[in-house]
């Protein structure tokens, strides 16, 4: 029954983010027909205008958006696994901040740096927010707790973002780094997608091993050790996994928060508790939302495009107050 459930739901977010995406290629700026669309998918002709616009546009941008939005969106399922905080986000915890404040400090020191080394050292930022953040919520008599990962993760972000800002000011980077602190696809080319696509994806296949492991720590960590599962081993991998989904999403689009808060909850509504249901919903869903939200953006004044996070933001705060309210998370 649990697999014919997830079977509906996941097909239905499948069609969900076909139907997205078609639309998002099809409306901005410039409005293109359904059938001039479907002619350059299967028929580009480089001559023809609106086949540009389409190929070399938003055709990439949209396939950058459903890859990126599917990686936030895994990487906040799998901090919420593991950690049991239901306020888990690779945006509230920091991780981007850090993944910010190192491309800041490339863009003052390392002005030309090639894009590659850009995703690798925005990878090496969130690695070093996460350790600090850790760090500083165990330091405390009785440990790390979900309350104290978000409240160390909080002043992390705050911590990092006001040094990426200094940096921005004395370097006169403002309008280099204003792309990254409000977020957006409008940059995404198909060069940023041949190392993208293989960097996500070739992570995407750590979280089936994953999924099992974090199910039964939801339970606690007694638990799943009796269950012969070695909890801190599975920690370390699936924060990992998710530092490296989120520190290269930020290299390509910048810090957008709160897509791995709001879609791994409402895939668990859909899907119980299972986490070999949840990741794979998850990215499903999550590529859906930035999808969209990147059509909203580019929609909302034409032709000029408004701030993604500022879209993502309209669903995730309210969304972060209604989780922080609550007395207990469904875990």
């Amino acid at each position: 029954m649990k697999g014919t459930v997830f079977s509906t739901v996941f097909l239905l977010a499948v069609a969900a983010l076909l139907m997205s995406m078609f639309l998002a290629i099809s409306y901005g700026a410039k409005e293109i027909t359904l059938s001039t669309v479907w002619t350059t998918l299967i028929n580009y002709d480089p001559s023809d205008t609106s086949h540009q616009i389409i190929h070399e546009l938003r055709l990439p941008r949209v396939l950058g958006a459903a890859l990126i939005g599917a990686a936030f969106a895994v990487a906040g399922a799998l901090m919420q696994g593991v950690t049991r905080n239901p306020l888990a986000d690779a945006g509230i915890l920091g991780v981007n901040a850090g993944a910010t404040f190192v491309v800041a400090l490339s863009f003052a020191f390392f002005p030309n740096l090639p894009y590659s080394w850009l995703m690798v050292v925005s990878f090496l930022g969130a690695v070093m927010s996460t350790v600090f953040i850790f760090l500083l919520g165990s330091s405390t008599p009785g440990g790390l707790t979900p309350l104290r990962l978000t409240v160390a993760g909080s002043v992390v972000a705050a911590l990092l973002h006001s040094l990426s800002s200094g940096i921005a000011i004395y370097f006169e980077l403002s309008q280099d780094l204003a792309f990254w602190y409000a977020g957006g696809l409008a940059g995404i080319k198909w060069m940023h997608l041949q190392w993208l696509t293989p960097v996500i994806l070739l992570t995407f296949l750590w979280t089936p091993l994953l999924g099992r492991s974090i199910s039964a720590m939801a339970l606690g960590n007694d638990v799943a050790s009796n269950l012969g599962i070695k909890t801190k081993r599975v920690q370390v991998i699936a924060i990992l996994v998710s530092v490296i989904l989120a520190g290269v999403s930020v290299s390509a689009v910048g810090s957008i928060g709160f897509v791995g808060l709001v879609i791994p909850h409402m895939a668990r509504k859909l899907v119980g508790v299972d986490y070999r249901l949840i990741v794979p919903l998850s990215a499903v869903m999550g590529a859906v939302l930035l999808v969209l939200a990147d059509l909203g953006a580019r929609m909302v004044n034409p032709p000029k495009e408004l701030a993604i996070s500022v879209m993502v933001a309209m669903v995730g705060v309210p969304f972060f107050l209604y989780l922080a309210r609550r007395e207990r998370g469904s875990y």
